[in-house]
């Protein structure tokens, strides 16, 4: 659904919601950074579904995600109040550019940078990848592990999930060094059970031994 009045960059449209007073300021607060990150992604959805780039466009996010996981530098520049627009702008073409990043996906980091609201780009990321999962009839899971996950430990985590929930899960890991060990896992408002979270313990320390 098209709106009247939208920021444009490069065929990627936002409906404006009003400027939020001290946003930049206020970027540690989640439900800004989702309401936000749901504005920008929902745009960037309905616009990659339209040219049929949907899977491509996924696929340059979630190399944008995995540059933002492994560059701590990266992530405190995504979030810094300081920096001007054109600043974010000049920085991210250089960085998006350097790792081939597509034109969708990179429209679509730029316009957030140009619009002060880079700080919302790793939301932005999980609910565009989160619109997918709904479009192919898939659920996201998300993952937390104290290191990042292997190929093979992601594939592994992804085939026991689906098997476990009964659908095709997608996996959207994070890294948190302040957890001692395992898993901490979330699927949809699932509550994990004990039995799921046990067999997700086995699965833990199965994945530690092949480290």
């Amino acid at each position: 659904m098209r709106h009247s009045s939208f920021c444009d960059f490069n065929g990627l449209e936002v409906a404006p919601a009003g400027r939020l007073p001290g946003a930049r300021v206020l970027a540690t607060s989640s439900s800004i950074v989702a309401q936000i990150g749901g504005r920008y992604a929902g745009a960037l959805f309905d616009l990659s579904k339209e040219r049929g780039v949907l899977d491509a466009v996924a696929g340059d996010l979630n190399t944008i995600a995995a540059l933002i996981a492994e560059s701590a530098d990266l992530a405190a520049f995504l979030r810094s109040p300081l920096r001007k627009p054109a600043e974010l702008v000049r920085g991210m073409k250089a960085l998006l550019s350097a790792a081939g990043i597509g034109p969708f996906a990179t429209h679509f980091t730029l316009l957030l940078a140009k619009n002060g609201r880079l700080f919302a780009l790793p939301a932005a990321i999980g609910i565009y990848r989160e619109l997918l999962a709904k479009e192919r009839g898939e659920v996201t899971a998300h993952v937390v592990s104290a290191e990042p996950l292997s190929f093979e430990q992601d594939q592994q985590l992804k085939a026991e999930l689906s098997r476990l929930v009964g659908k095709t899960v997608m996996i959207d890991a994070k890294v948190d060094q302040s957890l001692l060990g395992g898993l901490v896992v979330r699927v949809g408002s699932r509550q994990i059970d004990g039995s799921l979270k046990t067999k997700l313990d086995r699965l833990a320390v199965a994945m530690k031994g092949n480290a």
